[in-house]
């Protein structure tokens, strides 16, 4: 490709809109652009990533044999009805009807409409197990669009389904589901971690995450720094310490006048926040739940939810404490506690002699022990977990945090849909069954920001060569002069003949401006042709993620370059076998 006729308007500033760095830089390299909150256009070079990615999934779909297929964005409500995610989806589901005022969806994803289509036509277990994906757009009406492609009202998804007659059968399907995924993100090379994870409005119950590790994520996940264990902060879990052995005291009342959080209650009575015990009380439906926690952790509400049966809960607001009077504002605590539901954190077990609230205004008690002073019949593991905790897994290691963006989730879901829907087959003992199933996703367009947020530095792009827009720019600082202008096509011919992807600027413009839009758009591998390369019978050759520079004689050049591309080609296609 010629940069003379090229679509790729570059920017010299960031757009005041952009937040993280990939945003930035995406809209600097001239590779999207915003048509409105969440929705972008995808421009030459950009789009040249997105498809280098989907052909990556693509050959390892195909390595496990899934099949492409190809379904609607438009779904009918019907077959989400009949799953009732039509009415849990909420707000972020793009809800439109036709001229026949029937409703339908532009799909955030598509569970009910695959199964719909395998329920006509798989009929016996001697048809599974089979997996369909598509590669398909997606949308989501995200309250708070934001980070460009990192979370957008419209992006496109690899999404593949797997059908199957047993559980084996869905273990196997997951097992291969997630040796493809690593193979996929290691080719993308990216640095990567599986975590597990919380299933969601997907359903299932077991599932993981595939974080690709970067400042800019919104998700924050744990790991061992001993063992293998990683899971992401919705799941992650801590080894419970050895219970308190300090001697039972008996409890009192002391008097806390106007101190009600945490940190007020332990300077007042000078204890540590690790001492108290903190009840919340969350409202669900028409019921009320306590739920202690040690002062110094917070509730994770996706294992709160888990617990209640429920995701639709909320804390007690000002306005509704006035409805249960019983309850003082401030000083609710476990001693004493009557109508109400009471939920402990599994760490509380194993503490001894602690402050709670005393279920009276300024006061709250000391020295409470469970068992003693009152008694837990539900217990359950409802904290955030910190940097620093136990490893749930082994005995030696500690969690470590880091923050992640997720590029792809995989799914056991079981006969949630098949149920539901009832999609069934035949098994080998002439029994119907439901489909035992799994659903396993890529953020494609994600992924493309992903990368960038691993792979850049201040002077733009630096992209793994699998996924670069091309693999090779030569870059002419005088394309005017015949001399390097036939130096410079004859290699952009010769490596344009071995399969290299080369683009070559050929343009009018500054030496500058050419190397900083290289350096922006970010190609592996730069090839400089200047005056002094006749001169001294070498060309320069810039690797753009080392800045390591190479001269090759004019006469081997382009076999020295493509042996260079392959060679950065083979360091991460080997790190996937």
């Amino acid at each position: 490709m010629r940069f003379s006729i090229l679509f790729t308007p570059t920017l010299k500033e960031s757009p005041a809109e952009a937040e993280v760095v990939s945003h930035k830089l995406l809209l600097r390299a001239g590779m999207i652009r915003k048509v409105a909150a969440g929705i972008y256009a995808f421009l030459p070079l950009g789009l040249r990533v997105l498809r280098k990615i989907e052909n990556i999934i693509r050959e390892e779909m195909d390595r496990i044999n899934a099949q492409e297929l190809l379904m609607p964005a438009l779904q009918p409500a019907d077959l989400w009805k009949k799953t009732e995610r039509w009415f849990q989806y909420g707000p972020e589901m793009m809800r439109l009807k036709d001229r026949n005022e029937r409703d339908f969806a532009l799909g955030p994803t598509h569970e009910e409409l695959i199964t719909d289509i395998v329920m006509k036509e798989v009929r016996s277990y001697r048809q599974l197990p089979i997996t369909l994906y598509q590669i398909q757009v997606k949308f989501r009406d995200e309250i708070r669009p934001r980070f460009g492609l990192m979370r957008g009202r419209e992006f496109i998804m690899k999404d593949a389904y797997s059908f199957n007659a047993s559980i084996e059968e869905l273990k196997k399907s997951y097992d291969d589901m997630y040796s493809a995924y690593s193979r996929i993100f290691t080719r993308c090379g990216f640095k990567f971690r599986a975590v597990e994870a919380a299933s969601g409005l997907i359903g299932g119950k077991v599932s993981q995450e595939f974080m690709v590790l970067a400042e800019a994520g919104e998700d924050t996940i744990y790991y061992c720094d001993t063992c293998d264990y990683a899971a992401s902060q919705d799941v992650a879990t801590t080894r419970l310490e050895e219970p308190s052995a300090e001697e039972i005291k008996q409890s009192e009342i002391v008097r806390t006048p106007n101190q009600k959080s945490v940190e007020e209650v332990s300077s007042f009575l000078g204890v540590q926040a690790e001492k108290i015990v903190k009840t919340l009380i969350y409202k669900y439906g028409d019921q009320l739940a306590a739920v202690l926690i040690r002062g110094d952790r917070d509730v994770n509400e996706e294992k709160l939810a888990q617990v209640l049966g429920s995701n639709d809960f909320h804390l007690l607001t000002g306005t509704e404490w006035q409805d249960y009077p019983d309850l003082v504002q401030g000083y609710v605590g476990p001693v004493g506690l009557r109508g109400v539901r009471l939920v402990a954190d599994n760490e509380i077990s194993v503490m001894r002699n602690f402050v709670v609230g005393a279920n009276k205004a300024g006061a709250h008690m000391i020295n409470v022990n469970v068992g003693e002073d009152f008694q837990v019949q539900e217990w359950a593991d409802l904290k955030i977990v910190k940097a620093g905790d136990r490893c749930p897994k082994c005995k030696e290691g500690a969690l470590i945090s880091a923050k992640g963006i997720e590029v792809g989730h995989i799914f056991q879901l079981g006969t949630k849909y098949s149920e539901a829907m009832g999609a069934m087959f035949v098994d080998e003992d002439g029994q119907q069954k439901p489909y035992i199933m799994g659903c396993y996703g890529i953020g494609v367009s994600r992924a493309v920001a992903a990368a960038i947020e691993q792979n850049h530095d201040d002077k733009g792009i630096i992209w793994p060569i699998t996924i670069a827009p091309y693999e090779v720019s030569i870059i002419v600082l005088n394309y005017d002069r015949e001399e390097q202008k036939k130096i410079a096509d004859s290699i952009f011919d010769a490596l344009g003949s071995k399969g290299v992807e080369v683009a070559i600027d050929d343009r009018i413009e500054s030496a500058g401006k050419k190397f900083a839009d290289a350096d922006l758009i970010g190609f592996p591998i730069q090839v400089i042709i200047g005056s002094r390369t006749a001169s001294s019978g070498n060309v320069e050759v810039k690797i753009r993620a080392t800045g390591e520079r190479l001269e090759y004689p004019l006469d081997k050049a382009a076999e020295n370059i493509y042996e260079l591309v392959q060679k950065l080609r083979s360091e991460i296609s080997l790190e996937a076998v």
